[in-house]
């Protein structure tokens, strides 16, 4: 659950995961921003999903728009204040709670600290991972910029440099041409 965000996201990954068909997907061009640390994202495409939140005595479901995107992430799905607006839903950061109204009283969704602890663990490896990626990237392109001019090749039984006479035996010594 991500309060902050204006987006619900959901991964190529998980789309791959839940054996969706692609060709559900529908074009998307808005970019966005925040999602990848200090980038511009622009999303695959965009889907409609059902979501289901309670026990099958009391249980919400509604369709929810997601922007799905095609790098890695380190959850399945983000949900965002469109889910929150659309479930009624209130989070509880503090608690790691989600509740939202429901036919037969409040359903309350939790989640363990241990289980927020490794999540955030996990995202900030893989946010370290892309910034060495990054920094591995740009020091390669400076490097093939710092190289020097290739040397000519020389085609076949033609010298490169300056050629040196070497005698094999010196019984016959060399001469110059």
């Amino acid at each position: 659950m991500d309060g902050g965000s204006g987006l619900n996201i959901l991964y190529a990954n998980t789309l791959e995961l839940l054996e969706i068909d692609w060709s559900w997907l529908r074009g998307d061009a808005a970019p966005f921003h925040g999602i990848v640390p200090g980038k511009r994202t622009r999303p695959l495409e965009r889907i409609d999903l059902p979501v289901c939140f309670g026990t099958p005595s009391n249980y919400r479901k509604e369709v929810l728009t997601f922007k799905v995107v095609g790098f890695r992430g380190t959850y399945h799905a983000v949900l965002g204040r469109p889910c929150y607006a659309k479930f009624m839903a209130v989070p509880n950061h503090t608690y790691l709670k989600l509740k939202m109204p429901g036919p037969n009283g409040v359903i309350t969704i939790e989640s363990t600290y241990e289980h927020a602890y490794d999540c955030d663990v996990e995202c900030i490896e893989y946010a370290k991972a892309l910034m060495e990626a990054e920094t591995l990237i740009i020091n390669l392109d400076q490097l093939g910029s710092q190289l020097p001019e290739p040397k000519r090749r020389a085609r076949a039984f033609e010298p490169t440099e300056a050629v040196k006479l070497v005698p094999v035996d010196p019984a016959y010594p060399t001469t110059g041409r």
